[in-house]
């Protein structure tokens, strides 16, 4: 199975949806509808470890990427997902060169970071890979994806593409919005700021990402060379398919 980070070399832009449940059936009908990868949500969502796991197995089973929103930047939060072995580790509201330092230092071995060793984890075939094997496989392998939500991470984003080890610079609109004082992701000034990271990223050759609310604005934010696009939530889709069939089926006939 190929790598996240293989995988966008390849196809360019990835597409991918956020997971709030903790069901592994719903991980498993996304890799068999063809999604490249998912994001197990553990800002918004009611995931710990314990309930990831299963998750990670059925992507797995499913040939689906794997990456981890973690709640924070918390060092123990960040190893005790990627001790479980996943695709990629996302961290919300970074703000700072600072920050970003500190992920990377938290999310790599030596000599890239400090992540803490334990070699009896499943990203480590429960200690069947040999140390160093697996030290340097999980540095080269597994994207480090940091948030870019707050005018403050916007105004750093320069001093923050310096920091080496860091895959993928990842818009979240929403919190954007709201740190931009703008009602909605629409207002002018939002989209404006939107255009602006995508811009900045790409001329560096960083990679960049993107939440995205439908398909639509999916497809418009691919064309303006978004490698990582995330479009909605499980939970979101099923809602809306669930109220569209709901309305049908009450409409007159």
């Amino acid at each position: 199975m190929k790598t996240l980070k293989e995988l966008m070399a390849e196809k360019k832009s990835v597409f991918g949806i956020f997971a709030k449940t903790n069901d592994p059936m719903f991980i498993e009908v996304m890799g068999k509808a063809g999604i490249d990868f998912v994001i197990i949500d553990c800002e918004h969502g009611p995931n710990s470890p314990r309930e990831v796991l299963p998750l990670v197995l059925a992507a797995k089973a499913s040939n689906l990427q794997t990456v981890v929103r973690v709640g924070s930047s918390s060092v123990i939060e960040i190893q005790r997902m990627l001790d479980i072995g996943i695709s990629g580790i996302q961290v919300p509201q970074v703000q700072t060169e600072e920050d970003a330092r500190g992920v990377v230092k938290s999310a790599k071995f030596a000599p890239l970071g400090m992540r803490g060793v334990c070699c009896n984890v499943r990203a480590a075939d429960y200690s069947l890979k040999k140390r160093q094997e697996y030290f340097s496989g999980q540095n080269r392998d597994v994207a480090v994806i940091v948030q870019i939500e707050g005018k403050e991470g916007f105004d750093n984003l320069d001093s923050m593409m310096n920091v080496e080890g860091i895959d993928i610079f990842f818009i979240g609109p929403n919190d954007l919005a709201q740190s931009l004082g703008c009602p909605d992701v629409n207002h002018k000034k939002v989209q404006d700021t939107v255009n602006d990271i995508i811009g900045k990223c790409r001329e560096k050759g960083k990679h960049v990402g993107i939440y995205a609310d439908n398909v639509q604005s999916a497809l418009q934010y691919k064309a303006m060379g978004v490698g990582y696009v995330s479009c909605s939530t499980d939970v979101g889709i099923f809602a809306r398919s669930c109220a569209e069939m709901a309305k049908e089926f009450g409409s007159p006939s």
